[in-house]
Parts: C-alpha cells; structure tokens; sequence
C-alpha cells in the first residue's frame, strides 16, 4: 500500500498519462499467483449469494466499464462474459474490494428468468445444496431444465 488513504489522489500517478492513471484502482487488488482473484456476486434486491466465480485483470475492467458481469473460465481459459450461452446474464449495480483486497463482491441483477438463474443447473444459486444428517441435501428447486439452457 502506497500509504495514501482511499479517495486521496497520488498527484506523482495522476499527472502520468490518463489511461495509466485510470488502471491504478486494478493494482489495488491483490491478484493471486495465477493473475486472478475470487468474485462473489449478490443479488442486489434479496440479499441472494448467487454464485462465486474468478475475474483476472481484463474480466474486472471490462465489467466495471461495462456494468455487465465478465468472469474468467478457469477450465476455458478465457473470458466469459455470464449469459454468452444461457442469456442469463447479470446487470453489476456496485462493485466491492473486501478488506483484504482479495475477494470481490458484485451486487448485481440477475437477467434472462424470474426469479434469475445464475447457476448453470437451473438454479437461482449455485448453492443449492445444505449439509444436513450428514450429507448434502439440494434444497432449492430447478427452474429451468439445464438442457433447454444450454441445448
């Protein structure tokens, strides 16, 4: 941390370039080994955590200047842009850096279904299934059949 508070303008970086200069709010986050950092997304109007996914660098900027949802597919290897395949897309509200500055949270709006589906099983969440008995239960109930999602 350069020792500066939030908010304060590092009049050194400021007076670079204006593309430099706007990129510095990237560097504030602590990307893990692999460029990436975890992302929760939060249903602005309930409070629901949809799902948890990874932005790299690009992922975040494309989603802040866009106000949509882009994560990056650790088993792709690329960005996804949520909703490319199933139009369920998610509207980001607000975008929020943990205290830690590793983990952040989007609230968003979940598009394409009412209620909205952001897990790919149909759901309204990915976490669907609550340990109970000593095993998982799926508590939460398909909205939407995956294969007429996906195809």
């Amino acid at each position: 941390m350069s020792g500066r508070a939030v908010g304060d303008i590092d009049t050194k970086r400021a007076s670079k370039s204006p593309t430099i200069a706007a990129m510095d709010w990237l560097d504030d986050v602590k990307w893990d080994a692999q460029g990436l950092v975890p992302v929760i997304a939060q249903e602005q109007g309930t409070g629901d955590v949809l799902m948890l996914a990874w932005m790299n660098r690009e992922a975040l900027r494309q989603t802040a200047a866009l106000g949509r949802a882009v994560y990056f597919s650790r088993s792709r290897g690329k960005l996804w842009f949520k909703g490319e395949d199933s139009g369920h897309a998610q509207t980001v509200h607000e975008i929020r850096l943990d205290c830690d500055r590793d983990v952040l949270l989007l609230r968003v709006t979940q598009q394409g279904h009412q209620p909205g589906i952001a897990c790919h099983t149909g759901r309204h969440s990915c976490f669907f299934s609550r340990l109970g008995d000593g095993a998982w239960q799926a508590v939460d109930a398909v909205l939407k059949d995956p294969r007429a999602i996906y195809g």
